[in-house]
């Protein structure tokens, strides 16, 4: 059972082995998804100003509905502005996602099922991961809006998208727990 107890400004955090052998393979089936399709960054430049403005990136949306949701067009209704946002920003975007992601995964891999002790720098790094994972399912699930929380409890246990909204909601008590003890 995950138990998250604060402990100063750091929040302690253990899973069960099973539990984070499942939080790890959603972390690195996110990292892959955000990798999938991202062309290699141009050679490095030793210019830092050159660097910040490279616009490598891509300038239509993914074509993952998933992606979507996690790279959303930055003006819904004017496609050339939010085409011009996506190619300076995306790939950032990406990267930091990614980043969150391993670090949570690497947190994951050298503790086992051990308590982990999470900074405030982590703590959000964790909260952002575990955000987008969220996303991630609740998207593949077509969750639109609270309001489908009844539907989804009255789900017999036989349909096959009962672990995945489980799963779902798991993720969401993390982040509340996380959230409760990052005060």
């Amino acid at each position: 059972m995950t138990r998250f107890r604060k402990r100063r400004k750091t929040v302690v955090v253990s899973f069960a082995e099973h539990e984070a052998d499942i939080l790890a393979n959603l972390l690195r089936n996110l990292v892959e998804l955000l990798y999938d399709g991202l062309p290699p960054r141009s050679a490095e430049s030793s210019d830092p100003l050159a660097a910040l403005l490279e616009s490598d990136g891509p300038t239509s949306p993914p074509e993952d509905v998933v992606l979507q949701r996690l790279l959303p067009d930055a003006y819904k209704t004017d496609d050339m502005a939010s085409s011009e946002f996506r190619r300076f920003t995306e790939r950032g975007l990406r990267e930091g996602k990614v980043t969150d992601a391993k670090r949570v995964l690497s947190a994951l891999e050298e503790s086992g099922a051990d308590e982990i002790a999470l900074e405030p720098d982590e703590q959000l790094s964790w909260l952002r991961a575990l955000n987008d994972l969220r996303l991630a399912i609740g998207t593949r699930l077509d969750i639109k809006d609270e309001d489908d929380y009844t539907t989804w409890e009255k789900l017999p246990d036989e349909d096959p998208r009962r672990l995945t909204y489980d799963l779902y909601d798991w993720l969401g008590y993390l982040q509340s727990a996380l959230l409760h003890n990052m005060r």
